[in-house]
């Protein structure tokens, strides 16, 4: 049996003025807060991810790659230096 749900159409949600008001501030605003927080360093510091200079030291220009699986907790001390 058909019926309806209740809701409002999506047409006539984006041919809505107030959806266009809302939207036409969020949608800018959270690209820009997604370009501060990767241009800041913070996405970096929250992820714990390194930065694109600190991939590789003065020391180790080598990839940090594991050799063996089994004994990865000896190897990682390694790469930490």
């Amino acid at each position: 049996m058909a019926g309806t749900t209740g809701e409002r159409p999506f047409s006539d949600i984006i041919t809505s003025v107030r959806y266009w008001l809302i939207h036409s501030l969020t949608i800018p605003a959270l690209f820009l807060a997604g370009w501060l927080f990767v241009q800041t360093g913070l996405a970096y510091d929250i992820f714990g991810t390194p930065r694109p200079n600190e991939y590789y030291t003065n020391d180790r220009q080598e990839a940090p790659i594991l050799r063996d699986r089994y004994d990865a907790n000896q190897e990682i001390p390694n790469y930490n230096k």
